[in-house]
C-alpha cells in the first residue's frame, strides 16, 4: 500500500472528525502540496456530497484539486481521468447517481464513498507518478 493510501485509509477510518470525500483525497497528498491540513481542510470543505447537492463527486473533484497542486493542468490529463473515471461508473460523476446506483446495488453508503476516496487517491498518485510529481 502507498503512503497516499495508508493516510487516506486512516483518515476515514478516524471517527473523531468527519473528513469528507475530498477532504480525504486533498489530505492525503497534503504533505507534499506545500499548504497545511487547516487550509486544505477549508478548501476543500464545500465540495463532499457532491458540492454539497449531489453534483459532481467529491472525490472526483478533489483529483482535479490535487493535480493543480502538483502543478498537473494540462486538459488532456483531466479529460482522460474523467473519462476512465466515468467508464468504471457506467457514465456517472455525480454523487447523487453514483449514490443512487450503490443503493439499487444493495451498498451502504460509508463503504461505497470509502470505495470512491481509494479509488480517486489511486488514480491521482497514478497520474502524479507519470508526470513525474512524486516517486
Amino acid at each position: 500500500m502507498s503512503v497516499y493510501m495508508d493516510r487516506a485509509k486512516k483518515l476515514r477510518a478516524d471517527t473523531s472528525v468527519h473528513y469528507n470525500c475530498a477532504q480525504t483525497v486533498v489530505l492525503s497528498f497534503g504533505p507534499e502540496s506545500g499548504l497545511n491540513d487547516d487550509a486544505l481542510m477549508n478548501i476543500t470543505s464545500n465540495f463532499g456530497s457532491g458540492m454539497k447537492r449531489g453534483g459532481t463527486c467529491g472525490a472526483v473533484s478533489a483529483v482535479a484539486m490535487v493535480l493543480g497542486l502538483f502543478g498537473i493542468s494540462d486538459q488532456s490529463v483531466l479529460n482522460s481521468y474523467y473519462s476512465e473515471f466515468m467508464i468504471n461508473h457506467d457514465n456517472n460523476m455525480d454523487c447523487r447517481d453514483l449514490l443512487r446506483v450503490n443503493a439499487k446495488k444493495g451498498g451502504d453508503r460509508k463503504n461505497h464513498c470509502d470505495g470512491m476516496v481509494f479509488e480517486a487517491v489511486e488514480m491521482a498518485e497514478k497520474i502524479l507518478r507519470d508526470y513525474g510529481k512524486i516517486a
